[in-house]
């Protein structure tokens, strides 16, 4: 650069040229900006699309024009790449822009504008002058576009930086983020193809093989003993007698119970048939005895007390 060209004891010459020293001695990932040989108050840059919006991936180019009176008037911005937000090609208006020099500090440079222009990419227009709205998607799409290549503006001189910059950015700059939609376009895409192949979702979920009940095997027998025990007083004879009753019957498993109890939770369950009998011994027992009692009492002269066991 010619800097023989420009009088160094400038205040506005000798502010660019410093903050050129700087922009170049520490670069950012985010920007990156570079005045015109042929003029320093001209600067291309190009600024990354913030994270985490819908211009994340995108590498937007502009043009700035700084007044002769820099630092103490602000600068003018346009933007050159289209991106739904600001229009193109029109000097925007932002509180860091010619456009607000009441807000303008002398201590702000290119490199604070061009941070605050980041800032600025995903607000709410409110109709400002040079702005857009733009939907999301939208927006999405041209900033994958603004990565296959930098804009055409101005000269070869001018086209030959931008074109510079434009490399610079996207070795940079990260790859773009699908959008929730193609996201999802991806996933319905993978299900049918799994539908189409034969594969199953659960496919690594064992079968479950049904185990079928062996009523044999499951199935226990359980002698139940019962004794009844009968103490009866006919007038001068008294009479004790003891009697067992031994029933076999088959019972089911735990699980099987529990199974049965459950289908028949609303059902009301027969009298088991080993009650009633034990209910027929009884009583065929107890009129056993009564006719033994009116037997010995006929034949018994005096008040003895007979005891008879069971059979």
């Amino acid at each position: 650069m010619a800097e023989e060209r420009y009088n160094r004891k400038n205040p506005a010459v000798k502010r660019i040229l410093q903050e050129l020293k700087e922009m170049q001695s520490n670069p950012s990932d985010d920007f990156m900006s570079l005045p015109l040989e042929e003029n320093i108050f001209e600067w291309q840059f190009a600024i990354r699309g913030p994270r985490d919006t819908e211009f994340e991936g995108g590498i937007y180019h502009g043009r700035i024009q700084l007044p002769a009176e820099y630092p103490f008037k602000p600068p003018a911005f346009m933007l050159l790449t289209p991106n739904g937000r600001f229009e193109t090609q029109t000097k925007i208006c932002l509180s860091i822009s010619n456009h607000h020099p009441e807000h303008w500090q002398p201590s702000w440079s290119v490199r604070t504008a061009l941070v605050a222009l980041i800032a600025f990419m995903p607000t709410n227009p409110d109709g400002a002058l040079g702005s857009l709205d733009y939907k999301k998607e939208e927006r999405r799409t041209l900033a994958v576009k603004s990565r296959e290549a930098a804009p055409k503006f101005g000269n070869a001189e001018r086209q030959k930086l931008i074109d510079e910059i434009h490399q610079y950015m996207l070795s940079k700059a990260p790859p773009i983020p699908d959008s929730p939609q193609q996201t999802s376009d991806e996933n319905s895409s993978t299900r049918e193809d799994q539908q189409l192949e034969g594969e199953s979702p659960n496919a690594d979920v064992a079968p479950v093989i049904e185990r079928q009940p062996n009523p044999e095997a499951n199935d226990r027998v359980v002698h139940d003993l019962r004794e009844v025990h009968l103490n009866a007083n006919a007038g001068p004879v008294r009479v004790s007698f003891r009697a067992g009753v031994s029933v076999s019957r088959r019972v089911p498993n735990a699980e099987d119970a529990n199974q049965q109890s459950w289908r028949n939770n609303n059902t009301r369950a027969p009298k088991p048939a080993d009650d009633r009998l034990f209910t027929w011994a009884a009583i065929g027992l107890t009129i056993a005895i009564v006719v033994l009692l009116l037997k010995k009492f006929l034949k018994s002269s005096g008040h003895d007390t007979v005891s008879m066991g069971g059979f």
